[in-house]
């Protein structure tokens, strides 16, 4: 992977990590239409640089935990349905699921979702004064959902919020809540990553990985604030619209080139 390859998934990571478009089917259709070589690495990269975006999101929510253990306890009940899952099942995902065909088939489902998940929650009021108040059966019902995130190109953004406004929240909070919960999550793939590939990763590697989650944070530090203002403003549907196309482009470039299903 060179420096430029590496620029350009970074940008892709910050930019699309918490909009519900699914960073990772992003990244892997860059890697296939940019024929990266090292598949392997490039993989753990795209996982990696996550960091860069965590600490984004940690920068700019850190207020919220300092308001009381409440938080923490949600988060951690949140997380733990995509923990287990996600410990006994990410050595098959990661081999057989990140490919051009997945990810275009899970782009255009979660566009559908996406669509009918503006027009249910268009003026929706929210059942809690902050995110805060989230129950914890709550809480779970955000976890379980964003299991299938770990399906590449469903995104983990997208189930999480779709999770966030089933359990009461409204479009803002729901997003919001996203984004903490992607801090334990995130923490977790790129930390477990690391562990599994460190014997794989050569100092020059190490150099191409501190690039990209720098990259990945000052991008996704500007798509956060944006994300929130459009939202608000034009809620789910046009990245629903955008998913399906995006989705169906690929697909069709896929099948017509060829592209193989695995590496």
């Amino acid at each position: 992977m060179t420096y430029l390859q590496a620029l350009i998934i970074a940008i892709i990571e910050g930019l699309t990590e918490f909009l519900p478009v699914s960073s990772t089917g992003h990244m892997i259709l860059a890697d296939s239409l940019m024929k990266i070589q090292n598949r392997d690495f490039a993989k753990t990269f795209e996982i990696v640089i996550q960091l860069g975006a965590i600490i984004a999101v940690l920068a700019l929510y850190i207020k919220r935990f300092f308001v009381g253990i409440n938080i923490y306890l949600k988060l951690a009940i949140a997380f733990l349905p995509t923990g287990v899952i996600g410990l006994l099942a990410y050595k098959t995902i990661k081999q057989y699921l990140f490919n051009p065909y997945t990810v275009s088939i899970s782009l255009i489902v979660g566009g559908i979702l996406l669509i009918v998940l503006d027009k249910w929650s268009d003026r929706k009021s929210s059942a809690y004064k902050n995110v805060e108040e989230i129950s914890y059966l709550g809480s779970f019902k955000i976890g379980f959902i964003q299991c299938f995130s770990m399906i590449p190109g469903v995104s983990r953004a997208a189930a999480t919020i779709l999770g966030g406004v089933y359990a009461g929240f409204d479009r803002k909070q729901a997003a919001e809540f996203s984004f903490l919960l992607a801090i334990p999550t995130m923490f977790a793939a790129s930390g477990y990553d690391l562990l599994k590939e460190k014997d794989n990763i050569h100092s020059s590697d190490l150099q191409l990985l501190l690039f990209g989650g720098l990259i990945a944070f000052v991008v996704a530090i500007f798509a956060v604030k944006a994300f929130i203002a459009f939202l608000n403003k034009y809620g789910f549907k046009h990245f629903g619209y955008y998913r399906i196309v995006l989705g169906i482009l690929f697909l069709v470039y896929a099948l017509g080139t060829g592209m193989v299903l695995t590496d």
